[in-house]
């Protein structure tokens, strides 16, 4: 039986840092970011099926999510405003991004592959109403960073918190202002506030 090296590289999502062009007091990678994603993305799908008689699957979220930033194995982490400076940048990105799907991919058993490149380019309907709430659920993932390196007295991070705050608010999602007033609070928070 021929071996599947794909699990293993995926453990090496703990090795690709995140906010390289910044000044971090505690470095993040990619494996902890992509947790705390999925964990966001299927709370705001509970909050879109739960608050707004919505029927998404919030499980299916939190499995896009987890794989959201796969592919940064093989690309490393593209600081957002590079990736998204202009047009040109963000198509010729997308390409790079999805020639890593298929080179992780390839590294899966023939029976296992479709499920999986199902999971790292979603295609579907039902996947792609899912992807609005894993986009934001990573802007917040984000927004929380900021906060944490703020609480912590680094200041480098002020500017990014306002730019991804608004961002998230213009995504004009109910949901993530739902979020914001119930659930984001609470990481300007130390543990004894926190624990009760």
């Amino acid at each position: 039986m021929k071996q599947s090296h794909f699990y293993a590289m995926l453990a090496r999502m703990k090795y690709i840092n995140r906010w390289g062009l910044m000044n971090n007091t505690r470095n993040e990678n990619i494996s902890e970011h992509s947790h705390q994603v999925a964990v966001l993305a299927h709370c705001l799908v509970l909050i879109h099926n739960k608050r707004f008689g919505g029927s998404l699957d919030a499980e299916r979220a939190a499995l896009l999510a987890t794989f959201h930033d796969a592919t940064e194995i093989i690309t490393g982490d593209m600081p957002t405003p590079v990736k998204y400076a202009n047009a040109s940048i963000r198509d010729v990105y997308k390409q790079i991004e999805d020639s890593a799907a298929e080179r992780l991919v390839a590294l899966l058993p023939e029976d296992f592959r479709e499920e999986y490149r199902a999971v790292l380019k979603p295609q579907s309907d039902s996947d792609r109403a899912l992807e609005v709430f894993v986009k934001a659920a990573d802007r917040f993932s984000a927004l929380i960073k900021c906060i944490e390196e703020m609480r912590m007295g680094n200041d480098e991070f002020r500017m990014a918190k306002d730019t991804i705050e608004q961002s998230i608010h213009d995504m004009h999602l109910p949901e993530a202002e739902v979020f914001f007033e119930e659930f984001l609070p609470s990481f300007s928070l130390v543990l004894d506030e926190i624990g009760g």
